[in-house]
């Protein structure tokens, strides 16, 4: 009997541990780019500005052979971090003293070495030297170098490089007219990917030469982007183009209301509806003023008559040239165009442009 709880606790414990390591596989954090503010020499007092580049949230340490003492970085923004080391008069660092950094999340530490020289124009540390006992064969090998061109280079947008050749190596990558270099991770055996975001400081042109180097143990090779980093224009090229005279818009379209002037035939004829109506009323003089009034009141309605009945509508089209000067064309019925229409004008008469 106490043989069965034993078995479970063998069998459970490796579940557990399998479980355990696959979690913490998840959350494995990634340096994506190291890089420093190269000085011109390594006195006591001189500054080093490093910056470090990867998996947010973490807390990253900068170790730097012949220094008295480490460097926290301080996470400025998401997955960037920054720090500043002064050198002391303790300190016993050279250019080509190996800088390392480490990076942790939670439980899970990722490290870096540094690429480039901490003085100026001293250049990369050198990784191609291979001992007399190196063979050859033993150098990593990069069959392809390629990238993922974009159309805009401008801050923001990124740019995705994948290296091709022997498994199991460290690539890391410098593109001109950027600070540092940048790490490519193993996706699949022998093959490296990773993007590049475009900083506001960078100075990328479409043709700057990007390098790769990949390294196992101290051998190191390089290979050199044969690539542009932007595709070439397509936008072709722009036409002649010629100034059409003619050629207007519709502006606006004015409706105007003629009234007919009257003429003596409408104030006669109402003039002799009021007369033959006022001798129909009163007796005597009575009978006389009343004409006289009717004669009057019938001009008046006569004309009324005359101009209700000559009342009509005319049409005025104001049309505005390219250069800002504008022309009136008058329609005695509706031209069926609408205010924004393209028009072109001939011998006073509009038609649409098509």
């Amino acid at each position: 009997m106490a043989a069965v709880p034993l078995f479970s606790l063998t069998v459970a414990a490796p579940a557990h541990a399998q479980q355990y390591n696959n979690n913490a596989a998840a959350y494995n954090p990634v340096i994506r780019g190291f890089d420093v503010e190269e000085v011109r020499n390594l006195k006591p007092g001189v500054e080093l500005n490093f910056n470090l580049y990867g998996t947010p949230g973490g807390r990253a340490t900068l170790s730097i052979a012949g220094a008295n003492r480490n460097l926290n970085l301080t996470e400025t923004e998401p997955g960037q971090y920054e720090g500043t080391y002064t050198l002391g008069s303790r300190d016993n660092i050279t250019g080509r003293s190996a800088v390392t950094a480490n990076l942790r999340v939670g439980n899970q530490v990722t490290s870096g070495v540094l690429s480039e020289s901490l003085l100026r124009d001293v250049g990369r540390h050198p990784r191609d030297n291979m001992g007399r006992g190196e063979r050859a064969a033993d150098v990593p090998r990069i069959a392809r170098f390629d990238v993922q061109v974009n159309d805009d280079l401008t801050p923001g947008n990124e740019l995705v490089f994948s290296v091709y050749g022997t498994p199991g190596a460290k690539v890391d990558m410098a593109i001109a007219g950027t600070r540092g270099v940048f790490f490519l991770p193993e996706v699949n055996p022998g093959e490296y990917t990773g993007g590049y975001t475009i900083r506001r400081a960078d100075r990328i042109a479409p043709n700057s030469a990007v390098t790769a180097n990949m390294r196992v143990g101290n051998r190191v090779s390089t290979a050199t982007l044969n690539k542009p980093l932007r595709l070439a224009s397509t936008t072709p090229a722009p036409r002649d183009v010629r100034y059409c005279t003619n050629c207007a818009t519709v502006d606006a379209i004015n409706v105007v209301e003629v009234n007919g002037d009257g003429n003596y035939l409408g104030t006669i004829g109402g003039g002799v509806v009021g007369a033959v109506l006022g001798s129909q009323v009163g007796k005597g003089s009575g009978r006389t003023a009343a004409q006289i009034a009717g004669a009057l009141g019938g001009a008046y309605v006569g004309r009324n008559i005359e101009r209700n009945a000559k009342k009509t509508q005319h049409y005025e089209v104001v049309i505005r040239f390219a250069n800002g000067g504008t022309q009136t064309v008058t329609y005695e019925n509706d031209p069926g165009l609408r205010v924004g229409e393209k028009v072109r004008i001939s011998d006073g008469v509009l038609s649409r442009d098509q």
